[in-house]
Formats: structure tokens, C-alpha cells, sequence
């Protein structure tokens, strides 16, 4: 199977099971989730990924939401904001914001799914401001982000692979990776995680000893010097790489039996 574009708007990829970009990145951020870790799940292709892990290998994994839902089992129907109805509905509990976010200060949060607007090499994110030709943006801010960066045992992040978004430097620390490099995080107090690993719609990018992102796969179809071409800065790259999984028959029967329409990962 391969892409049908190498470009960060490629949208599917033909073959026997063919599948969407979308569901590619699901399918990996599914496999980030653990049997029987707690996860912050966030919205839009994590929540998918809950779902997927929760009806694969994980299914003893337990989900936060930010608005104080705990989840021991994914939502019936599709939901679209985290206070849908559906979500309420079958909960483990009903807290308030305080209630799930003190999970993450007891050290009790495994892992956390977040998106930025900007990404750098240390995993730092920017979700508070952009500059490009074309003017400042201001966005929404931290909300939980801030917290689940600097406390949850790990986190993972998913956005657009393109080189704006991935700078070698964030215009603002939003919420913090590894800051400037290794030990970063102990010198200023962050008990513990960091990043564990960036899903873009190009490939997924890890983190080494030294703090720096590298390049652990490229998706299916996409070309190494197309991923480098589009990153911010000299890329690292494993002699052998390698292809991220393909989604598999069961990956995508949750999927599609979830997002029937495909909401989120169409």
C-alpha cells in the first residue's frame, strides 16, 4: 500500500484495506496507550485512539477528560465535545476540572495526548501565539495543556507535519517538552515525563537521550528527504528507517465501527 501524496494534505492510502491518513495516525497514537494506564484523552483523533487501544491491547486503559469525565470505557456513540451526553452517559465518574487535574500533580497520570500550533526539537509547544508573513495569530492558550505537559508521566503529541509548525525553536513555551536539552526538566522542578513522541501526518518523531527529537518512522509513501525537507531543523535521521505499521483489519474495524461517518478521520 502507499500514499496517494507525499504531502502533508495527503488524505488516504489505496491497496487491498485501504485506509485514511487519519486513521494511520490513530492507529499509532492508539499504540501509545498501555494496558491499564490512566490517559488524559483529549478530543479528536486521541479520543479515536482511546477507543481503538481500549478495543485492542488496552483494555483495562481508564480516560480523563479535562471537563472532569472518567472513562473506563469509551463513550456508546461518537461524541464531539467532551461534555457531549454520550460521554456522561456509563462514566466511571463525574468530577469536577480539580478532580481529574489532581490526578496529574499525584503523579497518577501515565499519559497525555495534546496538540499545538508549534512543536520544536525539545518537544516544547506553542498553543499561544504564531507569527507568519502574514500577521500575529493568537490562540486559545494552555487550558489543561500546561498542566498534563509538565506533570503526566509522559505525553504525545499530534499535529501537521509542516516546517512552520515544526520550528527549531517555539515563538513562546506554551507548555513545556525539554525545554532547552537534557536535565532541562529536574534543574526547574518538573518531578517527571516529557515528551515521548510527535505523530504527524508525514511520520513519528521520538525523543533521544539528549532531548532532541529524531525521526523514528515514515509513513508509508512518504520520502525521508520530504519529512526533513519540512522540519524546522537538521532532522536526525537512524541510518535503517523504518515504516510506521500499517493500521490493522481489527485497528480500523474500531475505527470505522466509532466514526462511522468519519468525523475525525476522514
Amino acid at each position: 500500500m502507499v500514499l496517494t501524496s507525499t504531502t502533508a494534505d495527503a488524505t488516504s492510502v489505496k491497496g487491498e484495506n485501504s485506509y485514511t491518513l487519519g486513521e494511520l495516525m490513530v492507529a499509532s497514537a492508539a499504540r501509545e496507550i498501555r494496558d491499564g494506564e490512566v490517559v488524559f484523552v483529549g478530543m479528536r483523533l486521541p479520543l479515536i485512539a482511546f477507543v481503538v487501544a481500549t478495543k485492542t491491547h488496552a483494555p483495562n486503559a481508564v480516560g480523563l477528560f479535562e471537563n472532569g469525565v472518567i472513562r473506563a470505557t469509551p463513550a456508546a456513540e461518537l461524541i464531539y465535545t467532551m461534555a457531549d451526553p454520550p460521554n456522561i452517559l456509563g462514566a466511571t465518574q463525574c468530577l469536577d476540572m480539580l478532580g481529574v487535574m489532581s490526578l496529574l500533580q499525584a503523579g497518577r497520570v501515565h499519559l497525555g495526548f495534546l496538540g499545538a500550533a508549534e512543536v520544536d526539537r525539545f518537544g516544547n509547544l506553542n498553543s499561544t501565539e504564531v507569527r507568519r508573513p502574514s500577521g500575529v495569530t493568537r490562540l486559545p492558550g494552555s487550558g489543561g495543556a500546561c498542566d498534563i505537559a509538565s506533570l503526566a508521566q509522559r505525553f504525545v503529541v499530534l499535529l501537521q507535519h509542516r516546517k512552520e509548525r515544526l520550528p527549531e525553536q517555539v515563538l513562546y513555551v506554551t507548555s513545556p517538552g525539554n525545554g532547552d536539552g537534557p536535565g532541562w526538566r529536574e534543574r526547574v522542578g518538573l518531578p517527571r515525563g516529557g515528551p515521548a513522541a510527535i505523530i504527524t501526518t508525514k511520520g513519528v518523531l521520538r525523543f533521544g537521550e539528549d532531548g532532541e527529537a529524531y525521526l523514528s518512522s515514515a509513513h508509508p509513501g512518504v520520502e525521508v528527504d520530504d519529512i526533513v525537507h519540512n522540519t524546522g531543523w537538521k532532522l536526525r535521521v537512524p541510518g535503517e528507517m523504518a515504516s510506521t505499521p500499517e493500521p490493522s483489519a481489527e485497528e480500523l474495524k474500531a475505527i470505522r465501527e466509532y466514526d462511522k461517518d468519519g468525523f475525525w478521520t476522514r
